[in-house]
């Protein structure tokens, strides 16, 4: 057992993290960071919830860019090609469930 205060938690760098589970080949790690990250398409499926802060998530939709500003609370669900990046809107913690091993 263990429980993670999200607020407290700082990186040394953009997308630091701190492993929390990892279950039947599904990690599930909290991210700090202040900086996007990169455009990237996972090979699985992959959730996003904003624990603290403000994420913009951009992402591609029938060829369009789209985004979804998410803020404490919100989840955001990508399906495995689901191209898309996350751009923090100043320092935000984030709770990511994606396959072991992906991007």
């Amino acid at each position: 057992m263990k429980t993670i205060r999200s607020k407290a938690f700082t990186a040394d760098r953009a997308w630091g993290s701190l492993a929390i589970a990892s279950m039947n080949g599904v990690t599930v790690k909290l991210h700090w960071t202040d900086q996007p990250y990169k455009w990237h398409v996972n090979d699985g499926e992959e959730v996003f919830a904003v624990m603290d802060g403000e994420v913009c998530m951009h992402f591609k939709q029938n060829g369009h860019e789209c985004t979804e500003r998410l803020q404490a609370g919100d989840i955001f669900y990508a399906d495995i090609g689901t191209e898309h990046v996350a751009h923090p809107q100043g320092a935000a913690r984030v709770l990511v469930i994606e396959k072991e091993g992906s991007v």
